[in-house]
């Protein structure tokens, strides 16, 4: 059997305006190779780019992998490994009753996530950190210009 491709992960996103024109920004990285992935939409908020830029990189690898995702997100991080079983529990509502946010991207998440032996790590933003900081400029070359 062969062993499965160790990547890292690297993603963030961005919105000018929250809601407003948002870009999102993934980098791959496996065996000293780099994949850079980038897009935006015209109207969003900062926290749908942050889990589409997850979405893309995950979806972008051919096949089921080992995969250590870097975010600045505790959003994304915690919605995944600690809210999303209690969201699922409740039909899709929060603790306190509402719908949860950004449900259809939380949905496409969890499907990307099951191909892939997954570890999340958090890193501070702004902060120096290398495959933060490329995700990061990916992400602001996503966000669309006013035409």
């Amino acid at each position: 059997m062969t062993e499965k491709p160790k990547v890292d992960l690297y993603s963030d996103g961005a919105c000018k305006g929250n809601p407003g024109p948002g870009g999102w920004g993934a980098l791959l990285c496996c065996k000293g190779r780099e994949r850079e992935l980038f897009g935006g939409e015209r109207l969003t908020t900062n926290n749908r780019m942050e889990l589409t830029a997850v979405i893309h990189g995950l979806n972008a690898l051919t096949m089921p992998s080992e995969v250590t995702i870097f975010t600045d997100s505790q959003y994304v991080k915690n919605g995944i490994e600690q809210w999303i079983s209690q969201w699922k529990a409740r039909g899709w509502r929060t603790s306190t009753g509402k719908p949860v946010a950004n449900q259809d991207l939380w949905v496409l998440l969890e499907e990307a996530l099951q191909r892939h032996a997954v570890q999340w790590r958090w890193v501070k933003g702004h902060a120096g950190h290398y495959g933060n900081e490329r995700a990061d400029s990916l992400a602001n070359s996503g966000v669309p210009t006013a035409d």
